[in-house]
């Protein structure tokens, strides 16, 4: 049976405030160049059906965007290049606002405005001596073990995905409601472990990992599918995002970046209780994306420890902190269940 979320979430927090900070210290270890920024390049004011400005022109390099949500839903703010993520910020309650830092490379992009349904709008980089030498400095040599190895992870979770899948659909088909419920527990976990990569492909994630929040319909949407629907889709989107996994190429920044985002939205937005309002399993959730950053961070500590060793051991604490955090809570969830079991029975269930 699931723990309630409402009596633990002090105790996710704890666990959720160290990751951030390991997930913002990773961030800062390939971003060192980048420099600090006191205000934000644009203002982005979101309303029920457009963004203000609905398009705009910076120049390239590190950019930051200040985003405004002034209508009366949740929002996700994304910079989208085709259907790949470029950049997002998640769950801007209304009325409140969020900072986003992208390093962007000349181009034309595509950003999304409050609902899913509503038009988008554009964003032109255009070149700058920032974009230039921020490119120059692009070198993959010491990355392509890591990578080669990281890609190999990706494949077997990304099969993992499509079997826990077809595990859920054929529990569904026979009737069997606990069967059901346990295979879809399984079925998050491979998903989660690719999800620094995986919520790059908007067009994918939207159907995986539609959220009711974001859609007109809410519930009711015809585009509220996915894990959180468990609808007959489920199976083959899971099969095109593991055929997309497996010929994507992965540069550092977006590896590295992914990690880090995840482990913020996990502190930030996640700790909400939102996306898995139905299910309650916001804990395997918050352990699986753990553990899946921290299999990209365990691939750099050999490239970077030369040149500075004591970030690689603060990051390497931090890690253990979360570890050690998530052990006490399982141990306290364990120690609660037996008591439990003690407690007599008055007849209430």
């Amino acid at each position: 049976m699931n723990p309630p979320l409402k009596g633990i979430y002090l105790a996710i927090v704890g666990a959720a405030v160290l990751a951030v900070a390991s997930g913002v210290a990773f961030w800062y270890a390939t971003q060192r160049a980048a420099g600090a920024r006191t205000a934000a390049d644009q203002l982005v004011t979101v309303t029920a059906a457009t963004c203000e400005p609905n398009a705009m022109t910076v120049p390239g390099g590190r950019r930051s965007f200040e985003i405004v949500n002034a209508s009366d839903r949740p929002i996700k703010w994304e910079i989208l290049n085709g259907v790949m993520v470029v950049a997002e910020r998640e769950n801007i309650a209304p009325g409140f606002r969020a900072t986003l830092e992208v390093q962007l490379a000349p181009g034309e992009y595509a950003i999304t405005c409050g609902l899913l349904s509503n038009p988008r709008g554009t964003l032109t980089v255009t070149q700058s001596d920032e974009a230039t030498a921020a490119a120059s400095e692009v070198t993959l040599r010491k990355f392509l073990g890591p990578l080669s190895e990281y890609r190999v992870y990706l494949v077997m979770q990304g099969n993992a995905a499509v079997k826990a899948a077809e595990s859920l659909r054929d529990a569904i088909a026979s009737g069997d409601l606990e069967a059901a419920r346990e295979a879809w527990r399984q079925a998050r976990l491979p998903y989660r472990r690719i999800e620094p990569l995986a919520y790059r492909f908007s067009d994918i994630e939207e159907r995986i990992d539609a959220r009711a929040a974001y859609l007109q319909g809410r519930e009711q949407d015809p585009a509220f599918t996915g894990y959180h629907r468990i609808e007959y889709g489920l199976l083959a989107d899971i099969q095109e995002l593991d055929a997309r996994i497996y010929g994507l190429t992965y540069p550092p920044e977006i590896v590295v970046g992914g990690a880090a985002v995840l482990m913020e939205e996990v502190a930030a937005t996640k700790i909400s209780g939102e996306e898995d309002r139905y299910s309650r399993t916001d804990l395997w959730d918050f352990d699986t994306s753990f553990e899946g950053a921290e299999n990209i961070y365990d691939l750099l500590p050999p490239l970077i420890e030369g040149s500075d060793a004591d970030f690689v051991a603060k990051v390497n604490g931090n890690f253990e902190a979360v570890d050690e955090a998530a052990f006490r809570l399982a141990r306290n969830l364990l120690e609660m269940s037996f008591q439990a079991e003690k407690l007599p029975d008055f007849g209430l269930g």
